[in-house]
């Protein structure tokens, strides 16, 4: 679906969705966003990958020495560096997520949230496999989904998303367990704990899946 944030859902449209957010959704996005500032301490690198328009980092960089964003929509990353002009601790990037353009062993934290990682159509290991590639040992990767418990907010801030013709009309014979999916071929998945510690396993980390607001299933990654 990373094609379709690029093409229809990115730069204006994107922040759009945001900013149409119900009070329910408002609060879970700050809840992701405080939950990861609890994870970086002053002095550290982050990478968020799939930043859109940049529009975690000005949080984030009040605490970071660094923080990098990377997306493939040019539009959505040209508005963000409009909008982060006046932060210079802050770095957007045209990048592939599973072939990132850093040495090793770079990054303190690396940032996914949002249900990024199933936004993204390739590979989930191969996000993962480069994710641990250019992070510390001893950093966190911090990937997230949604809860099970968040559903009906989110299906209502995504049927307020299509009523905006942000998104195409929902398919609700097969919108369901998770699963949304609108009828010009948009379509929103999840990921589940087992689903996140399978992702894992092959791995040499240590990971753990949290619960953050009822909304947000957080997988946590250390690598060794």
């Amino acid at each position: 679906m990373s094609g379709y944030y690029s093409d229809k859902l990115s730069a204006n449209r994107l922040k759009q969705c945001y900013d149409i957010a119900p009070p329910r959704v408002q609060q879970y996005l700050v809840a992701e966003v405080d939950h990861i500032m609890q994870k970086i301490r002053p002095g550290d690198m982050v990478l968020e990958l799939g930043c859109g328009y940049g529009r975690i980092l000005p949080r984030l960089a009040q605490k970071a020495a660094l923080v990098i964003g990377i997306d493939l929509s040019l539009s959505s990353l040209l508005l963000g560096r409009e909008m982060l002009s006046g932060i210079p601790n802050t770095l957007l990037l045209n990048m592939d997520v599973v072939q990132l353009g850093f040495r090793h062993r770079v990054f303190d934290r690396v940032v996914c949230i949002q249900n990024g990682i199933s936004a993204f159509r390739v590979d989930k290991k191969d996000i993962i496999r480069e994710s641990i590639r250019v992070a510390k040992p001893g950093g966190t990767l911090l990937f997230s989904s949604y809860s099970d418990k968040f559903w009906k907010y989110r299906l209502e801030w995504f049927q307020l998303q299509s009523e905006a013709g942000l998104l195409g009309e929902i398919n609700w014979e097969m919108t369901h367990n998770g699963v949304i999916v609108c009828k010009d071929g948009f379509k929103a998945t999840t990921m589940r704990p087992e689903e996140f510690m399978s992702l894992t396993a092959e791995f040499d980390v240590d990971t753990q899946v949290v619960e953050v607001d009822e909304s947000s299933l957080f997988c946590e990654i250390s690598p060794h």
